[in-house]
């Protein structure tokens, strides 16, 4: 059985359909219908906007803390820092984690996204 989406809500739809519109086709999904991006291979995001008064997504709360992505080569994680900050978004410097480039990019309410790329022979996950 594997995953088959993963439903963010959000506190300001508008502002997260913006940021995601800009992220996910650079992690090769595109937009099935408003809010809904697909990877074409049976996985999918779909975004909806947050029950008023709810609690904020905290990253070391319980709960989900990031979304990882595997990059093709170190140039695909360069070109997705450049491209969402030319999109106008925050983006952090690329980290260096025992030869592995990864970039910890953070939505309207804080939710991360990993993109990472893995020398060969690195593990994608410690444990």
């Amino acid at each position: 059985m594997k995953i088959d989406h993963v439903t963010i809500a959000s506190s300001s739809l508008d502002s997260s359909l913006r940021y995601y519109g800009a992220l996910l086709p650079l992690l090769g999904f595109h937009e099935v219908k408003e809010g809904i991006w697909s990877d074409g291979d049976g996985f999918a995001f779909q975004f909806m906007e947050a029950a008023p008064n709810s609690r904020p997504y905290e990253r070391y709360a319980a709960g989900l803390n990031h979304l990882g992505f595997s990059a093709r080569d170190a140039e695909q994680v360069e070109s997705i820092r450049g491209r969402m900050k030319e999109a106008g978004f925050d983006v952090p410097d690329i980290q260096d984690l025992d030869g592995a480039r990864a970039l910890f990019l953070r939505d309207p309410d804080g939710i991360r996204f990993e993109v990472t790329y893995y020398p060969p022979g690195a593990a994608v996950v410690d444990g």
